[in-house]
């Protein structure tokens, strides 16, 4: 038998990732301007105060998915050696995630990217992504030992210029005909942006 607080997590995780599917669904087939959190909450086939406990905006649920890959990575991050370079560990974090996170699916990718143009989106991702980083240099900063001012801020620029690295070669793939496959133009863009860091 489950332990009732396994089974309670295990449905608010549940009831989590069926508002955030709803949303996204509903964003990209009527455009993020014609959802409403009412509307969400009654695709998932949940109540609109479930969604009020879960999530702020309909903002929120549409990013969630970016909120839970990137507790994941950090998580993956803390559990490299401590011996290791911080953009080996940085690569090797995100290397043992891409199976799950990268979607194959070029036609959704690019419906995603556009739909996260818009300026709400915009907005929040801007504000996911800036904690992402700082949380990110924290971790390298601890796996270090060290806390130097020039410490702080070279673990900061390490975690803003992989951020950087991934978001070019994502527009990369999107934007350019010739480019067929994601994971073979990250390696470069990385390689490229890593020896100045190795």
């Amino acid at each position: 038998m489950d332990a009732p607080e396994g089974l309670r997590e295990r449905k608010k995780a549940a009831a989590r990732l069926a508002l955030h599917e709803a949303a996204v669904r509903l964003a990209l087939e009527h455009g993020l301007d014609h959802v409403t959190t009412e509307a969400i909450a009654d695709a998932a086939d949940l109540s609109r105060r479930t969604f009020s406990n879960y999530f702020a905006s309909k903002e929120d649920a549409i990013l969630d998915g970016d909120v839970v890959r990137l507790q994941d990575w950090l998580a993956a991050l803390r559990d490299r050696p401590p011996s290791e370079p911080p953009w080996r560990a940085l690569r090797a974090s995100l290397n043992s995630l891409t199976d799950r996170w990268l979607d194959p699916d070029l036609a959704r990718v690019t419906a995603m990217r556009a739909l996260r143009q818009h300026p709400s989106l915009l907005a929040r991702q801007s504000a996911i992504y800036g904690a992402f980083e700082r949380d990110a240099a924290g971790v390298l900063l601890a796996r270090s030992g060290a806390h130097a001012p020039d410490d702080r801020r070279a673990a900061r620029v390490q975690a803003a210029a992989f951020l950087s690295g991934l978001r070019v070669a994502m527009n990369l793939w999107v934007e350019e005909p010739d480019v067929h496959h994601l994971m073979p133009t990250l390696d470069q863009v990385l390689d490229q942006l890593g020896r100045g860091f190795e």
